[in-house]
């Protein structure tokens, strides 16, 4: 059957809001922490584990059932910008437009409960965005420099892709070129790997297969060991699908290489002063979510629902594996692989309008397209001057 372009982009959106809200109920949680609490999710309409915590405790927050995170506020942000400027992004555009929608433009925030800045919502090394563009006023090429190097570009690239729809490697070129206004070092990587995916799902008849050569293709460094790495396990263990808990372990023993945190993911006073790898720039390590989120497609041959469920019950940071899979599975397979009655409770209790602001980026996706190929065949007809 024929997906259409519009379809795959609603595939993208509600792949985020989905991986997102089914992974934020146990964000941060253990392997071990997550399966003695839950045993397994496998539905948004699940209690966040710090619902019942005080207020001040959980800082004023609330997740579960069906409620998203700064992973999708971050790519419906970007996606606003596209439909303002019409065109390919660079990191100026990060600098100019993107800081505008985080952090000086109000919206709802789910989390919240209320309208507020996304900047309010944001982690730290998202916060950096603000710090360097608008109070360093740094050139935006050397925004990323000095942060935290996390997935937090990768986690809302996803448009990228969309935008460069079966050209993964001009993708990965403009997700280089606009996050690192916000990232270095492999979290860049990550973020201009992952858009070539996405890139990539969008081709008719594609195969999990040509999405791994793909990310292998353009990886470089940790990012490209990481993914092979994880991949190879992945196929190993095919025939052991039903025991979670040794996938769980082998994925975890094997992407310890390349991302030495482990569980201790918390930035604890303990950790003050102390010398450590984590998040600093290296050409050895990878994040470990996107080679994780790969892992979990690799293992269940593309099957949506089998990889984002036993992504996200994976643990650690379990609602950015969750938009990875998501973002590429939507692009795959589009709109008609998520149940309905999950869109209804996303579209209600997060009020983003998703399928809204989907149809109004495809259409803004499709006129980039379509003056690339415009451009596309000046360049042919001028070729062939050249050659006469």
């Amino acid at each position: 059957m024929m997906i259409s372009f519009q379809e795959r982009v609603r595939g993208v959106v509600f792949g985020t809001a989905y991986g997102d809200a089914l992974g934020a109920t146990v964000e941060k949680l253990s392997y071990q922490e997550k399966k003695k609490r839950y045993s397994r999710v496998e539905s948004i309409n699940t209690e966040w584990y710090k619902a019942t915590w005080p207020a001040e405790k959980r800082l004023h927050r609330m997740r579960g059932y069906g409620i998203i995170t700064d992973d999708t506020l971050m790519t419906l942000a970007l996606m606003k910008v596209y439909c303002s400027q019409q065109r390919h992004l660079d990191a100026y555009d990060l600098a100019d437009e993107f800081v505008k929608e985080i952090a000086f433009r109000n919206r709802y925030i789910p989390e919240l409960g209320k309208e507020a800045l996304i900047l309010d919502r944001l982690f730290y090394p998202e916060k950096y965005i603000f710090i360097r563009h608008v109070l360093a006023n740094c050139d935006p090429r050397e925004g990323g420099i000095g942060n935290m190097v996390n997935c937090g570009a990768a986690m809302y690239i996803a448009p990228v892709g969309v935008v460069n729809a079966t050209n993964p490697k001009a993708a990965y070129d403009e997700a280089i070129a606009f996050a690192m206004g916000h990232q270095l070092s492999y979290g860049l990587e990550a973020a201009g790997v992952l858009a070539a995916c996405v890139a990539k799902a969008f081709e008719p008849e594609v195969s999990v297969e040509d999405i791994i050569k793909t990310a292998l293709m353009y990886a470089k460094d940790g990012t490209k060991k990481a993914i092979e790495a994880i991949g190879n396990v992945a196929i190993e263990l095919k025939s052991e699908r039903d025991n979670k808990d040794l996938i769980v372990e082998k994925f975890h023993q094997t992407i310890l290489e390349f991302s030495p945190m482990g569980d201790d993911i918390e930035r604890k006073i303990e950790k003050t002063g102390k010398p450590s790898n984590h998040y600093t720039p290296s050409r050895l390590f990878s994040i470990e979510e996107l080679p994780i989120a790969l892992g979990y497609i690799v293992l269940y041959d593309g099957d949506f629902a089998q990889a984002i469920i036993d992504g996200i019950n994976s643990g650690r940071d379990t609602d950015s594996i969750g938009v990875m899979i998501g973002v590429i599975l939507g692009a795959m397979y589009g709109y008609q692989v998520f149940d309905r009655a999950d869109i209804e409770i996303l579209e209600r209790v997060n009020q983003q309008n998703f399928l809204k602001n989907a149809d109004q980026f495809a259409k803004t996706a499709k006129i980039i397209i379509e003056k690339d190929l415009v451009q596309l065949e000046k360049r042919k007809k001028l070729l062939k001057q050249i050659a006469l």
